[in-house]
């Protein structure tokens, strides 16, 4: 089984959010489960450093507003996975966030540059630019790659079954009708049936509308997004599409997130020897600046900063977390960035109480390792939630989750209500409504349970002892591929 994976990411090279987590582990699983796997990516610089060895698979000229484009062909650094690269310096060739102008705002010519990806993607799924390896399944991931899955149904000849996984469907890839004579498409797509969506042309449309098969990344999302509420103006293509539609939760890579082997953080510990996690708590409280007390919970924040997250949620129950009659004296600890607003109210928070409440206005790989193995528990308040891993990593630490009941949070926290604590089966707490008073009693229940210690100790050693690995999810990404590959039953989508 022949596989070409389609992304914008990849951990540790580029990273934004979960996608880059996925790209980084799920390659090496499906490996494991006997797949032949690529990857495709855009030259960006971190990208084309992390390449060893590469070599020049064809020249494909001017395309899509660069000048010269160069197929390359190497292996990842880090894991020596096989991995194309577009090398398209005028498109590519640009510092810090891959999608977004120094100025916050997107790159003007995002079309371009996500559109040659995705159809360098299926013109490798062709069969057209590597003489000497076909896939038998093109993967895209996220609207970056999605285009890919309308240049493949353009092109019946193309033999490759066509996956699509949405990560998150509030990003889009919304982008001027004007514009879409350079993407060198028929027009016959550009209609309310295709890639038209309110007046705007939608990559992600490509995905939904083109792409063999749909996945999510957790059962839950995958029927959230059916539905008004969570659909993000989509839901009717996605019920359109009925049993096309599946959700396959992510998992977690053990051996970048264990804290038996993380040299990352201030001292190992397992579930079979836990109290290592005792230290790393005291060791990020004397580095945040907060008061070095064991016996205070210790709830951190790792997240981008937007109302998605549910951070606003935090701000307002904030008063009942360190002063609030039953969940009083506890300690927050934050790290992200995004919403100025947020930013500067959770600045203004560690200002006034600055031995309980601490912000790191910054992403940082090896801070978030130190915050998931210090804290006692973390908050994962979000509005919506397609899988969510820090709640997957905080469970590997020890780090009681304190989620909302959506998407894969619901999916993969066990609420420690009575009849879960009396059985065994709780790793964490959950709310239901996005409210500040809902988040602020499940706070309450959280610390009314960590002031017993023997509890405490059981939803940690329960969260522990769950088994995440990829090795689940790449053996559902296999027998989804079998359905589609060449010589499986006739497939029908076209453009």
């Amino acid at each position: 089984m022949k596989v070409l994976h389609a992304a914008a990411e990849v951990y540790p090279l580029v990273k934004t959010g979960g996608l880059a987590d996925v790209l980084g582990a799920l390659p090496e699983a499906l490996m494991a489960a006997g797949a032949d796997v690529r990857l495709v990516l855009p030259g960006l610089p971190a990208i084309l450093e992390g390449i060893d060895s590469p070599k020049v698979v064809c020249e494909l000229g001017a395309a899509f507003g660069a000048g010269r484009v160069t197929l390359r062909l190497g292996r990842l650094a880090h894991n020596q996975v096989a991995a194309y690269v577009v090398d398209a310096p005028y498109l590519y060739q640009r510092p810090g966030n891959p999608y977004l102008a120094p100025d916050g705002g997107e790159w003007l010519d995002n079309l371009q540059r996500f559109g040659l990806l995705g159809w360098v993607a299926a013109h490798l799924a062709a069969g057209e630019l590597d003489p000497d390896w076909t896939p038998d399944v093109l993967h895209a991931h996220d609207w970056h790659a999605a285009m890919a899955c309308a240049y493949a149904a353009c092109h019946p000849p193309t033999r490759a079954g066509v996956v699509y996984t949405i990560h998150n469907l509030a990003y889009q890839g919304l982008f001027d009708l004007g514009d879409f004579s350079l993407l060198g498409l028929p027009s016959r797509l550009l209609v309310p049936g295709g890639l038209e969506f309110h007046g705007q042309l939608s990559f992600m449309k490509a995905g939904l509308k083109y792409a063999h098969r749909i996945t999510t990344v957790s059962p839950t999302y995958a029927a959230e997004i059916a539905t008004d509420a969570f659909g993000c103006g989509l839901d009717g293509v996605i019920r359109a599409r009925g049993s096309d539609v599946s959700g396959i939760l992510n998992g977690v890579d053990g051996t970048v997130w264990n804290p038996a082997s993380d040299r990352l953080i201030a001292a190992p510990y397992s579930d079979r020897a836990p109290d290592g996690k005792a230290l790393c708590k005291a060791a990020l409280q004397q580095e945040l600046g907060l008061a070095v007390d064991a016996s205070a919970p210790l709830f951190a924040v790792v997240s981008r900063l937007t109302s998605q997250k549910g951070l606003d949620l935090v701000l307002d129950a904030l008063p009942a977390l360190l002063d609030g009659a039953v969940a009083g004296g506890a300690q927050l600890a934050v790290q992200g960035n995004g919403d100025p607003a947020l930013e500067m109210a959770f600045a203004q928070a560690a200002a006034t109480h600055p031995s309980r409440v601490a912000t790191r206005l910054v992403y940082d790989e090896a801070l978030a390792h130190r915050m998931l193995a210090g804290a006692d528990a973390m908050l994962v308040p979000s509005r919506f939630e397609p899988c969510g891993l820090t709640q997957l990593y905080a469970l590997r630490y020890g780090t009681v989750p304190v989620v909302r009941r959506v998407g894969g949070l619901a999916d993969t926290v066990v609420d420690a209500d009575e009849a879960a604590v009396l059985d065994g089966r709780a790793t964490g707490f959950m709310f239901g409504p996005a409210t500040p008073a809902a988040l602020a009693q499940a706070l309450a229940q959280a610390v009314s349970a960590y002031r017993q210690p023997a509890l405490w100790r059981r939803l940690m050693l329960r969260g522990m002892a769950q088994n995440f690995s990829w090795a689940a999810a790449a053996g559902q990404y296999m027998a989804l591929y079998r359905e589609i590959s060449p010589g499986a039953e006739a497939r029908t989508l076209s453009a």
